[in-house]
């Protein structure tokens, strides 16, 4: 979405698990087949653990469900500027949701999760270029 609305200049986002079960893998096949099917092309990701850095290096850091929250917020440097939020919290048709996990589900759940995805980073765009227009 950065990329179609030809934002790749002013915003980089980057992908991290709070766990380091996958650390070097691609995203898991059924993952890649469903965004495809949407125009992301996620081939080229790989699986990596969150670490301190990035709070210092983004000034967002986002997650998709209140477990993932937990674990980020303990994990989050005691004077960080920067505090973990639900991605869907920028939702218009999901506020505060968790995204559900499509990894145990099918077709159905994988298509859920990149709606609700969707959703969330539409709203968090648009957030980012309100608060843009405003400094």
């Amino acid at each position: 979405m950065i990329e179609t609305r030809l934002l790749s200049s002013r915003y980089e986002v980057d992908s991290a698990g709070t766990h380091d079960y996958h650390t070097g893998c691609p995203p898991d096949f059924r993952a890649i087949e469903h965004a495809l099917k949407r125009g992301y092309d996620l081939n080229a990701l790989r699986a990596r653990p969150v670490v301190a850095a990035d709070f210092s290096r983004f000034d967002f850091i986002l997650t998709m469900d209140r477990q993932n929250l937990f674990h980020l917020k303990t994990f989050s440097p005691a004077l960080s500027e920067v505090k973990p939020k639900l991605l869907l919290d920028y939702s218009s048709k999901f506020p505060g949701a968790d995204v559900p996990d499509p990894y145990y589900g099918g077709d159905r759940e994988f298509e859920l999760a990149l709606t609700m995805i969707e959703d969330g980073c539409r709203g968090l765009i648009d957030f980012l270029d309100r608060a843009a227009g405003q400094v």
